[in-house]
């Protein structure tokens, strides 16, 4: 059974309870996943991990959560825990999901899902091999307003694309020592920033058959702007830019023979889009639940006995990371955990 596209259960499907998650790392954005999870309609925390025991036991305790672990490896093997999250910063989540996948754990990732191209790839098998439900945390891909401009663009609506734009800035004060900056903690915009204008061009537009990459790094190495542009087989021509020093607003446009679509609002979260055909626009927008649209896919695929999502399918993360890791290079970033040669 080929089980990447497999559609029939490849597991048990969790039908007769809620998903049971555990929590790998404690922070904000573990937070606000777990008030996504406790607002869905199938599934519940019920245990939470970090380095710092005093640090889980103090969320498990804000958030009504039963058990709290100052150890990744008790959450592993909790019998209890059906799903884990993992949001601990991304050279560390291969590592942590091959821990949770060989215990049995189907695991959300958080974006980007690894550190390489390699790490990505080492997730999905595995988690194939294990018979057990691996996605990247990509909330973008799951909106209802993003799900509504992928299928008015692949049915036609603007004819054939031919051009794609977008331009994602977020600014943090430079520091050596915050994440963004640091190598070691795999700083950099294209992986904290782009990863989203690049997801979004990738699955509008299409895969790269060449690649530009023009930009810069910080004093510590990691890139700190990034301007990528590439051409489709079919034809079609992506810009994207990326900053982590910059003010701007985000501006996203897909052009097409027929018409053009304006998506409104920041290139990760939109919260509307235009759609421009002669003289005649379309304005539409949609709920924007944040992560609780991937909480709600995660729990249907696990319904279904699914080993990645049709949403966010494994070849479509790995392509993704694919780009990122070549503009990387382009710039002549590297991280000191990363073997050569370059997966291309």
């Amino acid at each position: 059974m080929d089980l990447q596209h497999s559609t029939s259960p490849v597991y048990p499907p969790l039908v007769d309870r809620p998903v049971r998650w555990g929590l790998l790392a404690a922070g904000g954005i573990a937070r606000a996943f777990a008030e996504a999870v406790q607002r869905s309609t199938g599934g519940r925390v019920v245990a939470v991990a970090a380095r710092d025991g005093g640090r889980a036991r103090a969320f498990a305790e804000r958030h009504g959560i039963e058990r709290s672990y100052g150890s990744y490896h008790h959450l592993y093997v909790d019998e209890d825990v059906d799903a884990v999250y993992i949001s601990s910063t991304h050279p560390f989540h291969t590592e942590q999901a091959l821990a949770c996948i060989a215990a049995g754990k189907h695991v959300m990732v958080e974006k980007p899902v690894a550190l390489t191209v390699a790490g990505a790839e080492a997730i999905f098998e595995a988690a194939r091999a294990r018979r057990v439900l691996a996605m990247e945390a990509m909330w973008t891909r799951c909106l209802p307003v993003v799900r509504d401009v992928v299928t008015r663009v692949r049915r036609g609506d603007i004819g054939t694309v031919r051009s794609f734009s977008a331009a994602f800035t977020v600014p943090f004060p430079y520091d050596e020592k915050h994440r963004l900056f640091d190598l070691e903690n795999g700083g950099g915009a294209l992986l904290d920033i782009g990863v989203y204008p690049v997801t979004l061009a990738h699955l509008l537009v299409g895969h790269p058959t060449d690649l530009q990459v023009l930009g810069s790094t910080a004093p510590t190495g990691a890139d700190d702007l990034a301007a990528l542009q590439w051409m489709t087989r079919e034809g079609g021509l992506v810009q994207v830019l990326c900053d982590s020093r910059s003010h701007g607003a985000s501006r996203t446009v897909v052009r097409g023979t027929q018409g053009w679509i304006e998506v409104h609002g920041p290139v990760n979260d939109p919260e509307s889009f235009t759609l421009h055909r002669g003289h005649d626009s379309e304005w539409v927008d949609g709920p924007r639940h944040h992560f609780l649209h991937e909480v709600d896919e995660f729990h249907r695929c696990l319904r279904s006995g699914l080993v990645e999502s049709p949403l966010v399918p494994h070849a479509d993360t790995v392509a993704i990371m694919t780009i990122l890791e070549s503009a990387r290079r382009e710039l002549g970033v590297r991280y000191p955990q990363e073997e050569e040669p370059l997966h291309t």
